[in-house]
């Protein structure tokens, strides 16, 4: 398929709240191949929409190491019906805020519903890395990037950082 290109912090399209897909069709199935493709290739472990300027509810994950045979699985209009009381800390990082990476307290479990590129709706539940990276990506599908999770400061920091950096960026254009 294709690699898009990834949307960046301080874009605002990263706070637009996504819209529901709806029906899958074979260009939510197209849209899917190319969010899994630009995934691979940033390399990333997971990746919403909006990420590559789509406003739409639709993720992709993938947790499987380099040396792993590939796991991808695509999650159609996901959202969580039950987090857990217990909280587990996780170092993250985002393609969309490339080599930048904090530690964030989020729920140890949750469950979560989905439909599937067949239109199969789907509910598990999720632990550890899995259940981190679901959040982090519905987040994502919400307005919210990690770096909301962080304190003022950190998050203040941050969001300079990457204004400086897309400043130089538009200047040497």
């Amino acid at each position: 398929m294709a690699i898009r290109t990834l949307v960046k912090l301080p874009d605002p399209r990263l706070r637009l709240v996504s819209e529901p897909v709806g029906p899958v069709t074979a260009e939510t199935r197209a849209l899917a191949a190319d969010m899994l493709d630009t995934m691979y290739d940033a390399p990333g472990i997971g990746l919403a929409a909006i990420q590559i300027g789509i406003a739409k509810r639709l993720v992709v994950i993938d947790l499987a190491k380099k040396d792993e045979e590939r796991c991808p699985v695509v999650l159609v209009d996901p959202e969580i019906t039950w987090s857990s009381e217990e909280r587990r800390v996780h170092e993250e990082g985002c393609l969309s805020i490339p080599e930048y990476y904090e530690e964030v307290e989020r729920p140890d479990r949750i469950r979560y519903r989905y439909r599937t590129l067949e239109g199969e709706s789907v509910e598990q539940e999720a632990d550890g890395i899995l259940a981190t990276c679901i959040q982090h990506e519905i987040d994502h599908l919400n307005g919210v990037m990690f770096i909301d999770h962080l304190s003022r400061l950190k998050r203040s920091r941050a969001i300079k950082k990457f204004e400086k950096a897309a400043r130089r960026e538009a200047e040497d254009a």
